[in-house]
């Protein structure tokens, strides 16, 4: 299609921190974009929540500051398009109203209770054998044990709210709820829907809910939306939504794919084995596979993709950018007596600034696991920290060994997924937030020994997907075309001289975990 003829797409991305709104063609070129930032709340008892209305409100404020500055005519605007943070839980009622804030995937309070359905009198790795070996053959995985999927949220409202849950008319995961915002029609896709652990993935193309899962778990179908393909087309925008935003009724709602999904789509990487890493508030590394398989000791699973007739290896890091963040807002410039403004640049400057101390921070060791850990070890009570500090250690220490405390979780992750997928994933496209630094993208090629290809616009990735499945699903491309559409901004190799540091670094990151595993559950299990 001539560039001249571009349609457009309004593609949304939902994350934990904030949503970002673009405009993307339909090859994919992203034209325009707003951010809003969204509020978070953690409670003490390991929950995390955020209010649908926030997110819905920061979606209108975008799109109408997006859609009214003129970058395209509004008639060639023909698709929305919705990607969002995965394992997440909104209970609705009969109007779809919210019937409290969305349990999000941070939270852990459903882990008592996914323990009692997935137990049993012989266990492996803690799963009663049966309804591990049923669950493992139908789905590909099983619940985990941390209590952040979304059955676990499920299992908690079930069990702690039981109102809330008898008003429940449908759970919806993030992306679903926001469609169903926008056209009033309940609807999961084969692949935000797998979280619920309650759906036979055998046949990838005809995935359904099984009555076997859904007895085991106690959850009622008619709880859950019907299911459809992730480049189906769920409807037209509702007229009343349409006029809200600035849009045209004949706008299309692709039924679209969580952000994990969405993300490899964005970064390039569609076909099998071509590996992508995403630095955000979290992280992931993956990439697509012809097989259904599972690792339970790495609580990692091939997963229906939105690609049809597709898995992808589905994993993820809790901690990642976010770690950044800590440091900038907790520790440097903590609100106290001893307060001092961040400049608007200080990302720019924590990367000057780690620049300048030698690769491997003189040994020191910074460990990610903030808010516990998924994979490559599922263990909710895992904490972060720095080791190895001498009287030398200096703030610019500091900030290089999170960036490089990051990497060495990244690479931890990467062994597991190269066993899993069985060959080497090499070169790998980065994308994030965390992918803007070019000092970030080379610390990961040095730490992975492997090419880091940088794409570009990474944080945009996943706008970018969202709005290429949502191209191909009103046929403007062919799912084969989508990777020619994603350019690549800079590639790094690996440098040889920092080979030796990072193994021997990485070697003791990992033996920080394993000799004070036992610590952090002492300390942490009430919290």
């Amino acid at each position: 299609m001539p560039a001249d003829q571009d349609k457009y797409i309004l593609a949304v991305d939902l994350g934990t921190s904030g949503l970002k709104v673009a405009l993307v063609s339909s090859r994919g070129d992203v034209v325009g974009c707003e951010i809003e930032a969204l509020p978070l709340f953690l409670l003490p008892d390991g929950g995390a929540e955020q209010h649908p209305d926030d997110w819905w409100n920061g979606i209108k404020n975008a799109t109408r500051r997006l859609v009214g500055s003129g970058l395209v005519p509004i008639d060639e605007i023909v698709a929305v398009s919705c990607t969002a943070q995965w394992s997440g839980t909104v209970a609705v009622d009969r109007g779809g109203y919210p019937l409290m804030k969305a349990i999000i995937w941070m939270d852990s309070r459903g882990a008592r209770y996914v323990k009692r359905v997935t137990g049993g009198p012989i266990t492996v790795e803690g799963y009663g054998i049966e309804k591990l070996l049923i669950w493992l053959r139908l789905t590909g995985g099983i619940p985990a044990h941390s209590g952040k999927d979304s059955i676990a949220h499920i299992l908690y409202i079930r069990n702690e709210l039981p109102e809330i849950y008898r008003q429940t008319y449908k759970f919806l995961e993030p992306k679903d709820y926001l469609n169903l915002r926008l056209t009033g029609r309940y609807a999961a896709s084969y692949d935000s829907i797998a979280l619920h652990w309650v759906t036979d993935n055998r046949n990838i193309t005809q995935i359904v809910y099984d009555e076997r899962l859904l007895k085991m778990v106690a959850l009622e179908r008619e709880k859950l939306p019907d299911l459809q393909r992730a480049i189906d087309i769920l409807g037209p925008i509702k007229p009343e939504v349409a006029a809200e935003l600035g849009l045209n009724e004949k706008v299309q709602v692709v039924v679209g794919t969580p952000d994990v999904h969405s993300a490899a789509i964005g970064a390039g990487a569609v076909r099998d084995y071509e590996g992508h890493l995403y630095i955000g508030t979290s992280s992931w590394l993956t990439c697509h596979v012809p097989f259904k398989k599972t690792d339970i000791l790495h609580n990692m699973a091939s997963l229906p993709s939105p690609i049809p007739g597709r898995y992808f290896i589905a994993n993820e890091q809790e901690c990642a950018g976010v770690c950044l963040d800590v440091l900038r807002d907790n520790i440097l410039y903590h609100r106290d007596e001893l307060a001092a403004a961040p400049p608007h640049d200080v990302y720019d400057h924590f990367n000057e600034v780690a620049a300048r101390v030698p690769a491997g921070s003189d040994k020191l060791i910074f460990t990610p696991w903030l808010y516990g850990e998924r994979t490559p070890v599922e263990d909710r009570f895992v904490r972060g920290g720095f080791f190895n500090q001498s009287l030398k250690t200096t703030r610019e220490h500091f900030i290089r060994a999170v960036f490089e405390g990051v990497a060495y979780n990244s690479r931890w992750l990467l062994g597991s997924v190269e066993r899993f997928a069985r060959r080497r994933l090499d070169p790998i496209n980065m994308i994030g937030g965390g992918a803007n630094s070019n000092l970030w993208c080379q610390i990961h090629a040095d730490v992975l020994d492997r090419t880091i290809r940088q794409v570009k616009a990474p944080i945009w990735a996943n706008a970018r997907g969202a709005a290429l499945l949502a191209s191909t699903a009103l046929g403007y491309i062919t799912l084969d075309e989508i990777r020619e559409q994603v350019q690549i901004a800079n590639t790094y190799e690996p440098n040889p001289e920092n080979r030796e540091i990072y193994d021997e670094l990485f070697k003791e990151f990992v033996n920080l975990y394993k000799k004070n595993r036992g610590i952090y559950a002492r300390l942490n299990r009430a919290v």
